[in-house]
């Protein structure tokens, strides 16, 4: 087949093809005042379709939410809209605007803030105080808690307060502040939360109550108050603070108890008030008329310690509420403050059981005797000083006890050696040498209970100073030495690793505490060990006592590495104070020759038998001529 070729008479031709299109095209272009005109209509054909899209628009335009919160009373359809989504309530989104809004209040002591929604405090600031950063201290802040009233109406629907709009007004009444919250129905009908707010003051009145609802709210329908309040973090130690972060509560027409460390779900009775204590401060609510039941809630929100934590706990309280001829109505007040035992005291109304001073005769102790010293010595000087002094004081007044115990120990230390002689000798018959030496000892005035019995009274003191340090405020950023806050543990060096049980720092005041008590009890454990005679059968008491001389020094520290400074202030000190009593009773007070002495002579006097003691050795007698008549029979 012959190939196809491009010869010249076919590329002339193309050219002249290319050549006519072009003139064709040149002669059929618009002129200027033709394209002028084509854009214009085209012009008003997208203008056209932009009036028609409108006009739609405006014909089948939909009411929205947004829209209806914009209260355009007028106009009918948004009306009929409100009518179908709020029922009975829709007057109050009709008065209302559609933002949020806050309105602030302040006192001398209280910055507050309340919140158009819901009607409640969306802040709390006390204004004299600050946390361990230096920051303002906020009960409430940024959603942290909520109040809320759960009701039905009688159109069928189920309402929260903390979700419906309110409108406030703020009035002075003298010295007084007025704050007004409505949920209003009609300008006649409305639920009020009514705040009243004095200067000088952290309790404020509050009454919630209706005007005109009783056709409005379903008596048949359970109402609660629902109040949530998640405690905020205020000091160095979150451990710490959270062993005294927990709910009060007075119940049962004088009753008072709390939840304490452990989460808690418990229904009460006959509630006077509930209180959410975050250690040095408390939200209070009491009520003029008790409700019936209240079931509380507090659950731990610190799972880890060693990591920085914004909150402590979450605190709950359900509070089914009564109505009175159909509409609600309770007086009540708010606390906001410190938890100060003398603040809390001066409203009467039991609320100092927040404070935790210990129960039975320890709440005594602190209550009549180391608060009113503490008070009277914090006035004089420094609070660390105060803690020395008061230290000094309370050791002064044991002094005897301690000398009587000394003393007792000393007695036994010197019968030794008879006791053992006494053992020997019936080392075949318990029953016999049981008898013999307590012979011995009524006869020379010594008895191991003697040793006891001071131990003993000292006791009381230990635990309640033991409660009485973590409770006082006045201590909370006071410093002494290098302790920046006797309220919360000092640090003289932190670690680069969190140690379980102890903390990722170092307390001095521990340390020193826990050398201190190692000294006190080798001084005390040494001469218990010369006085225990060791039985057979039994552990040996020597042993036990010196793993309790080493074991104790380190318990402490660990247990009081993330504790109070000033508690841990008050254990060195009075170690210290201890050591000097027993060495100046040793060393100059007490004569172990002329005690000896004193033993013989008391050997020599007739000893009168108690009751006790004859009924005891009556009975051992018996129990001897029992084992001797079994022994008899076996034989």
């Amino acid at each position: 087949m012959e190939e196809k070729k491009l010869d010249i008479n076919s590329i002339i031709g193309f050219v002249l093809i290319f050549g006519i299109l072009a003139y064709m095209l040149w002669q059929n272009q618009p002129t200027p005042e033709e394209l002028e005109a084509q854009e214009k209509a085209k012009q008003e054909q997208v203008e056209a379709e932009q009036r028609a899209k409108t006009q739609e628009q405006e014909q089948t335009k939909e009411v929205t939410s947004e829209d209806l919160e914009l209260g355009a009373v007028g106009d009918s359809l948004q009306q009929i809209a409100l009518n179908n989504k709020y029922g009975s309530l829709a007057y109050a989104f009709s008065v209302t605007k559609d933002s949020e809004e806050e309105t602030l209040v302040e006192t001398d002591l209280l910055a507050l803030k309340f919140s158009t929604k819901g009607g409640y405090l969306s802040e709390v600031r006390l204004k004299d105080f600050v946390d361990f950063r230096d920051e303002p201290i906020y009960l409430v802040k940024d959603n942290n808690a909520s109040f809320n009233i759960n009701f039905g109406t009688t159109d069928s629907r189920i309402r929260n307060t903390k979700d419906l709009p309110f409108q406030s007004t703020v009035t002075k009444n003298g010295e007084i502040t007025v704050v007004s919250m409505k949920l209003k129905v009609s300008e006649s009908k409305f639920l009020e939360y009514r705040y009243e707010l004095k200067e000088g003051d952290y309790m404020m009145d509050f009454t919630v109550r209706s005007q005109g609802l009783s056709d409005v709210i379903n008596g048949s329908h359970e109402i609660n108050l629902d109040w949530k309040h998640k405690g905020y973090r205020h000091a160095k130690s979150i451990s710490y603070e959270n062993r005294y972060t927990d709910i009060h509560y007075e119940y049962e027409n004088g009753k008072d108890d709390y939840t304490g460390m452990r989460d808690a779900n418990e229904t009460l009775s006959d509630v006077a008030w509930i209180g959410y204590k975050q250690h040095f401060f408390s939200a209070i609510l009491l009520t003029d008329t008790p409700f019936k039941t209240a079931t509380i809630t507090s659950k731990n929100l610190v799972e880890d310690e060693a990591i920085d934590t914004v909150y402590t706990k979450d605190f709950a309280s359900k509070i089914p509420l009564e109505l009175k001829g159909g509409e609600v109505n309770y007086n009540m007040n708010w606390y906001y403050g410190p938890s100060e035992f003398r603040t809390l005291n001066a409203y009467g109304r039991n609320l100092d059981e927040m404070v935790p001073l210990g129960w039975g005769i320890f709440g005594w102790i602190n209550r009549y005797l180391f608060m009113p010293l503490f008070t009277f010595l914090g006035g004089m000087m420094p609070y660390g000083i105060a803690i020395v002094v008061m230290t000094i004081l309370v050791k002064i007044c044991l002094s005897f006890v301690q000398y009587k115990q000394f003393l007792s120990q000393a007695k036994m230390k010197i019968l030794k050696p008879e006791l053992d002689a006494i053992r020997e000798k019936y080392k075949d018959n318990k029953m016999k040498a049981q008898q013999e030496t307590m012979a011995l000892q009524n006869k020379a005035g010594a008895s191991p209970l003697a040793g006891c019995l001071p131990a003993l009274i000292q006791l009381p003191v230990f635990y309640a100073l033991f409660q009485f340090f973590p409770s006082a405020f006045d201590l909370r950023q006071e410093s002494f030495l290098w302790a920046e806050d006797l309220s919360s543990y000092d640090t003289v060096a932190n670690l680069p690793f969190n140690i379980p049980f102890y903390g990722d720092h170092v307390s001095l005041f521990p340390l020193l505490a826990s050398i201190a008590i190692f000294f006190y009890m080798r001084l005390t454990t040494g001469q218990n060990m010369q006085t225990q005679p060791q039985q057979e059968g039994m552990p040996d008491m020597g042993k036990m006592m010196k793993y309790m001389m080493y074991f104790s020094p380190i318990m402490m520290l660990f247990f009081f590495n993330n504790y109070a400074s000033g508690l841990s202030l008050y254990y060195f000190i009075s170690n210290l104070i201890s050591i000097g009593i027993i060495l100046v009773i040793k060393n100059y007070i007490l004569d172990e020759d002329k005690i000896h002495a004193q033993i013989q002579e008391n050997k020599k006097k007739p000893k009168k038998q108690s009751k006790f003691q004859a009924r005891m050795k009556d009975m051992m007698e018996q129990a001897e001529k029992q084992k001797q008549a079994q022994q008899k029979r076996k034989k």
